[in-house]
């Protein structure tokens, strides 16, 4: 089942994964941007919850709340079993001389790295172990020691992600493959293997819960923490990665947030299906919950959408909210067939039908007050005010004394 209309939880990784993992949209989440803030003993995870129902739970790939020692890491958020990057900057690299297996840092054979921070970020001078290979390899054998018992495998794998500190050269690849002879800039071609990777591994996964007959029994949910990006030497552009959307990563227009959602569950979910539910990653919580037939915890912002995977009657969202802190301080909110966004507080709201206006470029405030008065009534409603994110409105510039013509 393909849904259309299905949204990250922020529109970059540390707030997205903090909502997704939680519960929470941006305006209550704890983490709201891309900074080392992690997660505290009261926040209750998917891990958490489905451990209460005899769950195996492991995490392989990009956590990004929580730094060694600190009370975030995954093995005390709920996760039985955790190998992959901790840190959201060392994760841009992907030949690391380290990652971390439970608590323990693991040294990879052969990697040298010139290190730009004491998370262990920056570019590799010697490449040999291509971390994405790792982590594909440790999912498949985490499959193969759960079997025969309940688990629940959180897979946030890096690519198509751009070592950031590498700048044009950020799209890191053992190999081009068979893009090596496109006339195509290198980042590009590199981000088309990266994708290739992606699917090569997605399929393996994919086969091997087939080669162990609990295909029937798995419920596979593939998403994106945040829209395309232009980083790494890398343009989304090139590809048209945005489709007819509006913007990109940092962005709240569609472009930034709106994402695949693809759920397989043979027997269950019609094959080839698509729905229209209006969802968000806060859902996620609530849906693991349902199908596991635990307990949620009461109070978050998410809405279980088993019904609209079983093709039933499906509750809806009065609206979905962000609201993210880059660049000043904006919101957004779906709202039914709208979209409310304002990028600055001492901006006025933009107001499209994404229904018809799929790249958000008719702004219809001017025409519908009512609903303008509706979305900034959200505006209000969703945020809590947090000690750790403090709303801003970006400096304006000041005026350049031109010289007078002579």
């Amino acid at each position: 089942m393909r849904f259309t209309d299905f949204y990250a939880g922020s529109t970059v990784c540390a707030p997205s994964r903090c909502v997704l993992m939680t519960g929470y949209h941006t305006g209550h989440a704890l983490v709201r941007g891309n900074a080392r803030l992690p997660l505290r003993p009261e926040d209750i995870t998917v891990a958490e919850v489905l451990k209460k129902k005899s769950y195996t739970t492991g995490i392989i790939g990009k956590w990004g709340l929580g730094e060694p020692g600190s009370t975030g890491i995954p093995n005390r958020q709920g996760f039985d079993y955790w190998f992959g990057y901790l840190n959201q900057r060392h994760a841009h690299n992907y030949y690391p001389e380290f990652l971390f297996r439970n608590e323990e840092k693991i040294k990879l054979e052969g990697n040298v790295v010139k290190a730009t921070g004491p998370e262990g970020s920056g570019v590799a001078t010697r490449k040999v172990t291509y971390s994405h290979d790792l982590m594909a390899k440790e999912a498949l054998a985490f499959i193969d020691r759960n079997k025969d018992r309940r688990f629940f495998l959180y897979l946030p794998f890096t690519i198509p992600h751009a070592n950031n500190e590498a700048r044009n050269k950020g799209m890191e690849v053992p190999s081009l493959g068979i893009y090596a002879s496109k006339n195509w800039p290198e980042p590009q071609r590199a981000h088309a293997a990266m994708i290739s990777l992606l699917d090569r591994d997605v399929g393996r996964l994919l086969d091997r819960l087939e080669k162990h007959g609990i295909a029937e029994n798995t419920v596979f949910m593939f998403t994106s923490d945040n829209g395309p990006h232009s980083e790494g030497g890398g343009k989304s552009g090139f590809f048209k990665s945005s489709g007819k959307l509006r913007g990109q990563k940092r962005d709240l227009y569609d472009g930034g947030i709106r994402v695949p959602l693809i759920v397989r569950w043979p027997g269950k979910v019609k094959a080839g299906s698509t729905s229209g539910y209006i969802g968000c990653f806060q859902d996620f919580l609530l849906t693991a919950a349902e199908l596991a037939e635990g307990e949620a915890p009461a109070g978050t912002d998410g809405i279980s959408f088993v019904p609209a995977l079983l093709g039933k009657e499906q509750k809806r969202h009065p609206y979905l909210y962000w609201e993210f802190y880059e660049r000043g301080y904006s919101q957004a909110v779906r709202m039914g067939k709208y979209k409310g966004v304002r990028r600055n507080t001492d901006r006025p709201v933009e107001l499209y039908d994404v229904t018809t206006d799929i790249g958000e470029r008719n702004d219809l405030a001017a025409a519908n007050p009512a609903v303008v008065k509706k979305v900034l009534a959200a505006f209000k409603e969703a945020h809590t005010p947090s000690p750790h994110w403090k709303p801003r409105v970006p400096r304006k510039k000041a005026a350049r004394n031109k010289p007078e013509k002579q």
